[in-house]
Formats: structure tokens, sequence, C-alpha cells
């Protein structure tokens, strides 16, 4: 069975942005979905964090997702960042970053919580 993922995208920049690094990444399961190497995964849910965040905490919830990662762009333009991981944690496993490596090139270090029990 696969590990059901989502990924949250900061609102601005998906207002610009393909998102081909964060695709590019889970498809290839380089950087941030290089943990998954050995197993099934299946992307049920790409969004960005805006708007009703809690419906959307839901609606993964509904479709089975164990896992969320929060885009690179979150972690270094979304000064919600720190909330929205936690938020999310109470139903998944956080990852802080989707792209490029745990530690931004200004030194912030990507979230990784599991979730709450």
């Amino acid at each position: 069975m696969a590990k059901k993922i989502a990924v949250l995208v900061n609102e601005d920049t998906m207002q610009r942005c393909s998102c081909g690094g964060c695709l590019k990444a889970f498809m290839g399961k380089k950087d941030s979905f290089e943990r998954y190497v050995d197993e099934e995964i299946e992307l049920v849910g790409f969004t960005h964090a805006g708007g009703d965040l809690d419906k959307k905490i839901a609606s993964l919830e509904k479709n089975g997702v164990t896992t969320v990662h929060l885009s690179t762009c979150m972690r270094g333009k979304n000064d919600q960042y720190e909330d929205i991981a936690a938020r999310c944690a109470e139903k998944f496993d956080v990852v802080g970053y989707t792209h490029g490596g745990p530690v931004s090139k200004d030194g912030k270090e990507a979230i990784i919580l599991d979730k709450q029990v």
C-alpha cells in the first residue's frame, strides 16, 4: 500500500510558480522525498496553505494522508511556517521542505515533526 503524501505550498508563491521544483523532487524521490526511496508513495493533495486550512487538513485526513510536506518556498517566505507545521502535526507527520536541502541558503532549518499522538 502506498504512503499518501500531500504538499502545502506558500499561497503567494503559488500565484507565480509552476511548482515544478516540488513536483520534480516528488516524482524523482529526491531531496525531502528521498526518505521514501524504498516505499511506494502517492501524491493525494497539492494545494496552498491559504484559505480555510482546517477544512483542507480535514480533507487530507479523510483522503488518508499520512505525511504533509511544506514547500521550500513556505519555509523561506511564510511567516506562519512554524504555526502551519504545528497545526499539520496534529494529524500528520510533517516534513518542512520539498526540494533543496533541509537547511536553506540563509541558514533556516526545515521543521521535521512526527504526528502528535
